[in-house]
């Protein structure tokens, strides 16, 4: 029986189209020769994990991730199928380990819990993910970051207080060039002023010094005046003069009481009266003895006597 052509086309088609499709099935990892069963796992992000990923237990490859499904439904949680050779017993509780290969990629290490019962085809494991070096240098350079961005902050802060600064600093010149510039024109205004000036301060010294010369004798003579004054003890002339003073003062007092004889004549007034009384009586006396000397002096040959008028001051009474 012969096959006609169109025939053979579709067997040929059939062929290759199955061909394909177990080849690139066998490139993508997939054991054509080999069961296996499937389980599920549920991940809030898978990272790199890829269809075809290896699945390892202990290091060894036990199976490969089958797809990946997003679940829009359960705020887009991953779910992902695993083909996992029929020989691994897996029990319950069994972690899906998502980990990172060393040169980026991603797979799964399978953690089996001893001592559980055994799960069936289509069970769920859980869902677990352990921090790669990726995480990890994240996690650590993240402070770095944070604090290169605070010193980076602080940096600029300083740049633009320097530029502030330089701002100042700059306008400072200026105005202390302009401020030089000044000055200059003023000295070269008043130069002539200024040396008048200077000659003036040089005579003015050279005045001082004469007069210095002339004040160091006097200095002299002050020291030798101070110690001459050292010399006379002034505290005990003072002291001296304060004695006379305080007994001058004691007699003033006297007389003021009328104590003693100078006191009783400037206050007893009977004294005054009796005194002026005896003057007055001494005074007749004495002009009584001018004109009759012969009666108080009585010098004659023959004893003759001139006894002088009857009323002479010696037979006088005084009457008080």
């Amino acid at each position: 029986m012969k096959i006609s052509k169109e025939a053979k086309v579709g067997i040929l088609a059939v062929v290759a189209m199955s061909m394909l499709y177990f080849g690139f099935s066998f490139l993508k990892g997939s054991d054509l020769f080999s069961s296996t069963n499937k389980y599920y796992v549920v991940y809030n992000d898978i990272g790199s994990l890829q269809p075809s990923n290896a699945i390892k237990l202990n290091g060894v490859p036990v199976g490969q991730v089958k797809a990946v499904e997003l679940l829009q439904g359960q705020n887009n949680k991953v779910l992902v199928t695993l083909d996992i050779n029929k020989n691994i017993i897996l029990t319950k509780g069994t972690r899906a380990l998502l980990t990172s290969e060393l040169l980026g990629g991603s797979a799964l290490a399978l953690q089996i819990k001893v001592g559980s019962s055994q799960l069936q085809e289509g069970d769920t494991l859980v869902a677990d993910a352990e921090k790669g070096i990726q995480s990890l240098l994240q996690e650590q350079a993240l402070p770095v970051v944070k604090n290169a961005d605070s010193l980076i902050i602080s940096l600029n802060r300083i740049i633009n207080q320097f530029d502030k600064t330089g701002y100042a600093l700059t306008k400072l010149l200026e105005t202390t060039d302009q401020t030089a510039q000044g000055i200059n024109g003023l000295v070269a205004q008043n130069r002539q002023a200024i040396t008048a000036s200077l000659a003036n301060v040089n005579a003015l010294s050279a005045a001082l010094i004469e007069t210095e010369k002339g004040i160091k004798p006097i200095l002299a003579n002050l020291q030798t005046t101070t110690d001459s004054l050292k010399s006379l003890r002034l505290g005990q002339t003072l002291a001296q003069a304060n004695a006379a003073v305080a007994s001058l003062q004691k007699s003033l007092t006297a007389l003021e009481q009328g104590q003693g004889t100078a006191g009783k004549l400037l206050k007893d007034d009977a004294l005054y009266q009796n005194l002026n009384r005896t003057i007055v009586s001494v005074n007749k006396l004495m002009t009584n003895f001018r004109q009759y000397p012969k009666r108080y002096v009585n010098v004659s040959v023959f004893g003759k006597k001139d006894k002088g008028p009857a009323d002479s001051p010696a037979d006088t009474t005084l009457k008080y």
